[in-house]
């Protein structure tokens, strides 16, 4: 027996239906809300570079699907699967993604998505994440230049300060060209573009872990042999290996700096001149730091100070041979040993003599300002003035 039921038409009359008339209209009324719902969801066209998300549907080779809940699926596609390399390889069926809109429509009908955006985002969080987890990461040399190394991890670049190689490779970062290994993230900065990984924190990290304990065994004073891991302008830097105490030898390596001004008693104009990575070095402790786990470090002050007996040595009054080190507009710099410098003014320099850089030159000694070490010269002169003939 057919069952009837009674319902309005638009003209608000009712009308006699029967059960299966009833559950076809239900079904196109449900199947409306749906797509009303969705277009809710975009309000007017999509547009170019709108922000999305959606669900992953399809993962292939050629081409990546995301139901965004529009009236087709989104497609990713081409070189934008390749500069989305860091999201897909995380990426499985089901999963929610943001993408951006590359094109509302092509030719074919279809969204055309990009998540080369999205992955960018990802790529600094995902970094992000490793450094505050202090997990290792695998990465390929790929350029050596004067700071350190240039790696990759997938299509994305990053560097290895030279500073931040252990000591097996500290001098021989070529050994690395081409190869993977594994480094930790330091520094991620999105605002300045720098992805910055440190090596030996996986080469040296059993040696690193003891850094803290070992920095309470130095005292300032102390002497290491170290090894030069860097080389900046402002100074070099150096790690010492600090012998732990009871342990049968053991050590642990602490990083520490030789500011420029302590590298001679002599004015350095620049420390690559004077230093290469991967060679030793002896230094003396001037200061520790023990928040920042590093050591201030000294060449100069294991060498006695010039200066300290320069009015015994270099008396007013009495003469000395020197060579031309630097001319300036005001005067000539005459060096006599490491660390001592005097100044002939300009004023002082006498008409009928040029000086050249590597001259000889007598000169006796004016005037002396330890504190500012400061000495002030006059030229010893060799013939008598033409005026005094």
């Amino acid at each position: 027996m057919v069952q009837y039921t009674s319902r309005k038409d638009r003209k608000g009359i009712f009308i006699k239906m029967s059960k299966a008339q009833t559950e076809v209209i239900t079904k196109k009324v449900s199947v409306m809300d749906k797509l009303m719902e969705g277009a809710s969801a975009f309000p007017g066209a999509l547009k170019k570079g709108q922000k999305v998300s959606g669900v992953v549907s399809s993962i292939g080779k050629k081409m990546v699907l995301i139901d965004i809940g529009a009236k087709t699926e989104g497609v990713v596609s081409g070189e934008d699967l390749v500069e989305a390399y860091d999201v897909l390889i995380d990426l499985k069926v089901g999963d929610t993604t943001e993408a951006y809109v590359k094109f509302p429509e092509n030719d074919q009908g279809q969204i055309i998505l990009s998540l080369k955006q999205a992955a960018d985002e990802n790529r600094w969080s995902r970094f992000r994440k490793l450094m505050e987890e202090e997990k290792e990461v695998e990465v390929t040399g790929v350029e050596v230049n004067k700071g350190g190394m240039v790696v990759k991890v997938g299509e994305i670049r990053g560097f290895v300060p030279t500073s931040q190689f252990g000591e097996k490779f500290l001098g021989n970062m070529e050994e690395l060209l081409n190869k993977a290994f594994k480094v930790r993230v330091i520094e991620v900065d999105k605002d300045q573009n720098r992805l910055i990984f440190s090596e030996k924190m996986v080469s040296d990290s059993e040696s690193l872990a003891k850094k803290g304990e070992a920095l309470e065994l130095v005292s300032v004073g102390d002497v290491f042999e170290g090894t030069v891991s860097g080389i900046m302008p402002f100074g070099v830097f150096v790690t010492v290996n600090v012998p732990m105490k009871d342990k049968d030898g053991e050590t642990a390596k602490v990083e520490g700096l030789i500011h420029i001004s302590e590298i001679s008693w002599e004015k350095v104009e620049d420390p690559n001149e004077m230093f290469k990575v991967g060679k030793d070095v002896k230094v003396q402790v001037i200061g520790i730091d023990k928040g920042a786990g590093k050591l201030n470090l000294s060449i100069k002050q294991m060498t006695l100070d010039p200066w300290k007996e320069i009015e015994k040595n270099y008396a007013v009054g009495t003469k000395h041979t020197g060579k031309v080190v630097r001319i300036a507009p005001y005067g000539i710099f005459v060096n006599f040993e490491k660390g001592v410098d005097g100044l002939i003014h300009i004023s002082k320099k006498p008409a009928d003599k040029e000086f050249a850089m590597g001259d000889k030159v007598e000169a006796f000694v004016e005037m002396i300002d330890v504190k500012a070490r400061r000495m002030s010269l006059g030229v010893v002169l060799t013939e008598v003035p033409v005026a005094y003939k």
